[in-house]
């Protein structure tokens, strides 16, 4: 099958022959101020060591505030997913995490400036991230040694959105803004967004910096080319509908045809968004220390069946009259004939502290403490308007930790993080009982060079307890180290790798989960015997930079002892397929290339081709099959030409058919999506004006991702064309 896909890709990764990279070609067009920006928002992410990116010895990515504002999307999963290694949990246009290498759920943390985001979205996929993309200065993808800075939660990776909200230095000049309005056309969509930065007073040598920012974006059900349902899923209804059409009248058969017409438009699709936050700081040579507050609401749709009737066949036969009229009341909810369908308000007030002091004449040089304290809660609205499930999570997250100071080729830093977090679902659809969890962890970071020589360490000891609202309580101890070696081979050559052992207590959901989740349309049961998931593995890494080529090549592989996942079970339980959280032995392995290529200078331009490769396998150990909702092969290739005033992109998307599925899943057809990316700058000199143009899925292609929940329901959107102004000094 690999060799099938590699095939596929071939003409695709042919456009750019040396090029197999997108996030090194993005990188290298920004000036040299940028780069330095984002080599040092890398290293405060993946270590707290002072670091450029080259000398990690893991694949790390790095999107600009320019990538972000030029693919912007509208949940962080959809920023993301164009990186390598990293797809996305998609379950419409409001709701949407990131999965990296086939991992997903409690194992990527989303970070929020470097804290949790402490918000529901690793409880369900259905469930936001409360980071608004539209706030995003700069986002990063973490793997490796650092990882273990931030808990077993970030165990598959780490993604740290930082938006700036507290001021980390004084605007040039004393004031600095930016605006930025923007419209879609598949969705009908509208956004804007402002920041500013001020130097409000100043005491001494110590500056008072005041932040504000505010973000609105709203859309309609969005366009999609075809049917919302697959024809394989089409074709799985209709022979269900064949099966049992002597027991139902001509009525629910005409309605069940009507079901299989839904064309052209994604019902429920719509949402709107809008954040505002309000930050300070106190800044001089010696310290800086601020505050921040946020308030983040967001009311999107769930844009699937949620047919709870469709399966209750075998229901005795006195109930048929029942079961046709509730078959019927579901279908109007889902085609929103009536009352539309199931939709989450979410709402999140957040408060944070941050601050770093440099230390003189001791061992350390830097203590810096981070504290975010969160009270949020959503509610799924039930199609006639009610409320059927309330999600309550407050909670709070703070890191403290000393910064060795720098000897003999010696770095390193050590911390405390204590997370506390009370979750709670309310409703006639409250899978998860009220539970209470804290979490308290030790780490260590310790880095050595000599000569062309690199080394890492990382340790970790962290205590996980649950408590229920019926008196249960858990408690799980885990020790988690990592160590990696890295060796400049030549000037432009450079080997890297890690091993790591880690240990992952299991969560609140996957515990203790037993009753229907409408938005998921599931069953959900978790289980209380559930022990730690054990994983141990490595992955390598080889660089090189030249004048004109630049490359990366990851190859990784983890060994999972009881690894938890979701799995469909074939039963059902009210009306509802049973999704049970359960453990097995598993192995996930895989590669990533990426690559960019200066081709050279023509027509007053400068053209720099890029493209990246990637593979993930899941497998159940001792052949029991496949996990579900892994990535298939991807290719991305992209041609990219520059003038003093305009910039433009073309890019091919390119994802395999993935038929290595597990049980109870349908297999996903491939797709390739052309992108072309416009951006005119009227005044080179200010790289802050920007008039933007981009045109997505320009064949209009059907594509649907096999991570989603709901791929076989949910397809991305049609061909769209997005226009955007934004301006700053």
């Amino acid at each position: 099958m690999l060799k099938q896909q590699l095939r596929l890709s071939g003409a695709i990764s042919a456009i750019c022959l040396a090029g197999l990279s997108t996030a090194f070609a993005q990188d290298t067009a920004q000036d040299q101020s940028q780069d330095e920006v984002a080599e040092d928002t890398i290293v405060v992410t993946a270590s707290p060591i002072a670091k450029e990116q080259d000398d990690l010895l893991i694949g790390a990515s790095v999107v600009t505030r320019e990538e972000i504002q030029k693919r912007m999307s509208n949940t962080i999963g959809e920023m993301l997913k164009a990186e390598p290694g990293v797809s996305s949990s998609f379950f419409g246009p409001g709701s949407s995490r990131p999965i990296i290498r086939g991992q997903g759920g409690d194992r990527i943390q989303v970070l929020d400036n470097g804290i949790g985001s402490i918000d529901a979205s690793s409880s369900s996929a259905d469930h936001a991230v409360a980071v608004e993309p539209a706030q995003a200065e700069q986002a990063e993808i973490i793997r490796g040694t650092g990882l273990l800075r931030y808990g077993s939660s970030g165990s598959g990776g780490v993604v740290n959105v930082i938006d700036g909200r507290i001021p980390t230095s004084v605007p040039e000049n004393g004031l600095e803004a930016s605006m930025r309005a923007g419209a879609s056309s598949v969705d009908e969509g509208r956004d804007v967004a402002f920041a500013t930065d001020f130097e409000a007073a100043k005491f001494g040598d110590t500056s008072l910096v005041i932040h504000f920012d505010a973000a609105l974006r709203e859309a309609h059900d969005y366009d999609i080319p075809g049917f919302a349902e697959s024809a394989a899923f089409r074709a799985l209804e209709e022979e269900g509908h064949d099966h049992d059409e002597e027991d139902h009248d001509d009525d629910h058969d005409h309605e069940h045809e009507e079901e299989e017409e839904a064309f052209g438009t994604l019902e429920n699709s719509g949402f709107e968004t809008s954040a505002v936050s309000f930050g300070t700081s106190f800044i001089n040579d010696r310290f800086t220390f601020g505050a921040a507050v946020k308030q983040t609401n967001s009311d999107y749709g769930i844009p699937a069946g949620h047919d709870h009737a469709h399966e209750e066949e075998d229901h005795d036969d006195d109930h048929d009259d029942e079961h046709d009229e509730d078959h019927e009341h579901e279908h109007e909810h889902e085609h929103g004939e009536e009352e539309g369908g199931v939709r989450i308000n979410l709402e999140q007030l957040r408060y944070d502290l941050r601050g770093e002091y440099r230390l003189d004449s001791t061992p350390f040089e830097t203590v810096r403490v981070a504290l975010g304290i969160s009270d949020y809660e959503h509610r799924e609205i039930e199609p006639s308007g009610e409320v059927g499930t309330i999600f309550a999570n407050q909670g709070w997250e703070g890191r403290l930790e000393l910064v060795q100071r720098p000897q003999g080729g010696w770095r390193g830093a050590s911390g405390v993080q204590v997370r506390q977090r009370e979750f709670s679902a309310i409703g006639e659809e409250a899978f998860v009982p009220p539970t209470e969890t804290s979490q308290v962890g030790i780490f260590t970071f310790q880095d050595y060079e000599t000569g062309p020589w690199h080394f890492e360490g990382a340790a970790r000891y962290e205590r996980t307890e649950h408590e229920d609202d019926m008196g249960t309580s858990l408690s799980f101890d885990g020790f988690s180290i990592s160590g990696g070696t890295g060796y400049e081979l030549t000037e432009n050559f450079k080997l890297g790798g890690t091993v790591f052992r880690t240990e992952r207590a299991p969560t609140t959901e996957e515990l203790f989960s037993n009753g229907p989740h409408l938005a998921t349309d599931a069953f959900e049961l978790g289980d209380t015997s559930l022990d730690k998931e054990i994983s141990t593995g490595g992955e390598l890494v080889l660089r090189g930079r030249y004048d004109r080529l630049n490359f990366t090549l990851n190859g990784f592989y983890t060994d999972y002892s009881d690894y938890i996942y979701q799995a469909e079970t074939g039963g059902e339980e009210d009306g509802l397929p049973v999704f049970a959280y359960t453990a097995a032995d598993a192995t996930f392995s895989g590669f990533e290339a990426e690559a960019d290529l200066l081709l050279g200078s023509a027509f007053g331009a400068e053209f720099v081709a890029d493209g990246s490769v990637e593979y993930v396998r899941a497998q159940i150990d001792g052949g029991n099959g496949n996990l579900p909702r892994i990535p298939p092969f991807g290719a991305l290739a992209g041609l990219n030409a520059d003038w003093d005033r305009v910039s433009i992109r073309g890019e091919v998307d390119h994802a395999a058919d993935q038929d290595e599925i597990a049980e109870f899943e349908l297999e996903t057809e491939s797709y390739t999506l052309l992108n072309l990316y416009v951006t005119y700058r009227p005044f080179p000199e200010n790289e802050k004006i920007a008039l933007r143009v981009a045109a997505n899925n320009l064949t209009d292609e059907e594509a649907r991702q096999h991570t989603s929940f709901l791929k076989d329901e949910v397809p991305l959107p049609g061909r769209n064309f997005r226009v955007s102004f934004e301006a700053g000094f």
